[in-house]
């Protein structure tokens, strides 16, 4: 441990803790830019300066050591941090107003807690080329401030390869790899960029617009569904605590926007459980194309078919649970209610910017005989939407889920948190291989936000070993056991793997609410702290719920008697099976 000063107050860290996290500890925020939790210390915004004996110095990236006197706040620390933000707003554009990041925007926040009069700031202005080739994922560098977080996420805690800088100086710019549009690099659109963005140079790609005319169309039937992650991260927009379950009122939401049904993918997620045990089950007993990974995450897949494409084999060939939802509604809903499946649209609100491209993938994706889902916005777009819908977010009582595709289970709810899709597959496949029901529902070993997280399961005397890879920046380590182990005849480390590529889950997700809560330190947005918290809401909705088993969902079953018939095969297998072929890194 440590003892020093800041600030006159008596402070006691842990050795190599930055001065920064200390002065965090005592209720002293230091402002920064580039700094989050998420990424190593860049330094490269020089607004966290502070004075060490005198000596000025950036607290991101400086350790505490004992005895230290430390100054955060003066007349001349001000006056370098005013002039430090004049010189990047100098190069920034004054759009404010149309801006898809305003009034959550970490620079627009300083400029008025540092009462810098942007009017007034020559500019120096150099146009960059808008990039939205993905149609998920947005690049606008004329916003970017150059703090790096992007690149640092994409490269280093992804290892996508996406992003990079390219020139210096005020021609700086964020970009693709090797100055190509973003749909022509690795880039899987998980949307990451944009979650550690402090300002609006890397947003989703805007769809709120293509659903309000999908609404204002008379001779149509729009309908929607929202994902598990959805119902613990909306309320952030709203003022509500992080976690905090809010389905009933989410429903109740999309309702007066002006859907004419409201499902939920998490009867989606319960098919999908049905149909991927069914898979593992063949598999495992066959031991064909071990191990199995799971499907439901469009950022992986699109990862596996540009990094591994020699594993392709291996991954599940199930469909991600809104796209089985989207297919089943302009099927077996169509069917029961007589509406001409033509007519019908199908808007999912996902946490996740990667959903926006998977719902153009066109290796059957249109099982239906139409596009299974017509558009894709983000839990940050719905609440836009009911912004502009002049809703009372916080007046509305809670309203339920409309059949027959509303009903799901608790294994469906945890689909959003990293390790819920293997624990929910797990209880349903035990059922299967022994007829009984496991005892413990919970998987203490895969649970939590390490990394990689390992297990062996005992089925009814079978030893079944599962990881669970948390962000795909986690996954080398597990393919290169796994390929190591096929090439020289060994063992398989494991028989079951789930891999989400957002760190924490679906729950922290590159389309969740970027949201500035003044309670808390910067910089905002998402952290473990928050994961833990979203993840518990949902954990939490499992453990109450009356039905934790996808199988003994009584919706589910009867759209297997009156529809899909045997799991894994015919009509099941045609709608809520995909195909996958390798991508390019560089196209």
């Amino acid at each position: 441990m440590v003892k020093l000063k800041i600030d006159n107050f008596d402070v006691e860290v842990e050795a190599g803790t930055s001065i920064l996290d200390a002065a965090r500890k005592v209720q002293i925020d230091i402002p920064t830019l580039c700094k989050h939790p998420d990424v190593d210390p860049s330094a490269g915004c020089g607004m966290c300066i502070v004075k060490v004996g005198g000596r000025i110095m950036r607290s991101c990236c400086t350790p505490v050591a004992e005895g230290m006197e430390i100054i955060t706040n003066d007349g001349e620390l001000q006056e370098i941090r005013k002039t430090v933000l004049e010189l990047v707003l100098s190069n920034h554009p004054n759009d404010c107003l149309k801006c898809i990041r305003s009034g959550q925007c970490e620079l627009q926040e300083m400029a008025m807690q540092m009462g810098v009069d942007r009017d007034e700031i020559r500019k120096i202005l150099v146009q960059k080329e808008k990039d939205e080739s993905t149609e998920a994922i947005v690049l606008e560098p004329s916003k970017c401030i150059v703090c790096g977080r992007c690149v640092d996420i994409c490269q280093n805690q992804q290892n996508v390869w996406a992003l990079s800088y390219l020139n210096r100086g005020f021609a700086t710019k964020i970009t693709g790899a090797n100055d190509a549009k973003l749909a022509n690099t690795p880039c899987i659109k998980c949307g990451q960029c944009a979650a550690h963005c402090p300002t609006g140079a890397i947003t989703e790609y805007d769809d709120t617009q293509k659903v309000w005319n999908m609404l204002k169309d008379k001779d149509l039937v729009t309908v929607v569904q929202i994902a598990p992650a959805v119902r613990v991260a909306l309320g952030e927009e709203f003022g509500y605590d992080f976690g905090e379950n809010l389905t009933g009122k989410i429903y109740a939401a999309l309702r007066r926007i002006g859907f004419a049904k409201v499902f939920d993918t998490n009867f989606g997620a319960d098919l999908t459980i049905i149909e991927e045990a069914t898979e593992f089950v063949k598999r495992f007993g066959k031991k064909d194309n071990l191990p199995m990974f799971t499907s439901c995450c469009p950022a992986w897949v699109d990862y596996m078919e540009k990094y591994y494409p020699e594993n392709l084999p291996n991954l599940s060939s199930c469909k991600s649970p809104h796209q089985m939802v989207g297919a089943v509604a302009k099927t077996y809903y169509a069917q029961k209610t007589g509406i001409d499946a033509e007519k019908i649209r199908v808007v999912s609100v996902m946490p996740c910017t990667a959903k926006k491209w998977e719902t153009h993938r066109h290796e059957t994706m249109r099982s239906s005989g139409y596009q299974d889902v017509d558009v894709v916005i983000t839990t940050r777009e719905l609440a836009k939407m009911i912004r502009q819908a002049g809703i009372n977010f916080r007046a509305l009582q809670d309203e339920a889920a409309d059949d027959p595709l509303g009903e799901y289970s608790g294994a469906g709810t945890i689909f959003g948190v990293t390790g819920g899709v293997m624990t929910a597959a797990l209880r349903t496949a035990y059922f299967y291989i022994t007829g009984k029901e496991l005892g413990k529902l919970n998987f203490e070993a895969i649970e939590g936000l390490k990394g990689i997280k390992a297990a062996e399961i005992d089925i009814n005397g079978t030893k079944v070993r599962i990881a669970v890879v948390n962000g795909v920046g986690n996954v080398e380590e597990v393919m290169t056991a796994i390929n190591e182990a096929k090439a020289n005849g060994e063992e398989l480390p494991y028989h079951f793997v789930e891999v989400m590529a957002c760190p924490g889950g679906c729950i922290a997700g590159g389309g969740q609410p970027k949201v500035m809560m003044h309670n808390l330190p910067k910089p905002w947005g998402i952290n473990d702290e928050i994961r833990r918290l979203r993840s518990k809401g949902l954990n939490d909705e499992d453990e109450e719920a009356v039905n934790r088993l996808s199988h003994h969902n009584e919706s589910i079953k009867r759209l297997y008697t009156e529809f899909l018939g045997k799991a894994g095969e015919g009509k099941a297998h045609e709608l809520l099976h995909t195909k996958y072929r390798q991508r390019d890194l560089y196209k």
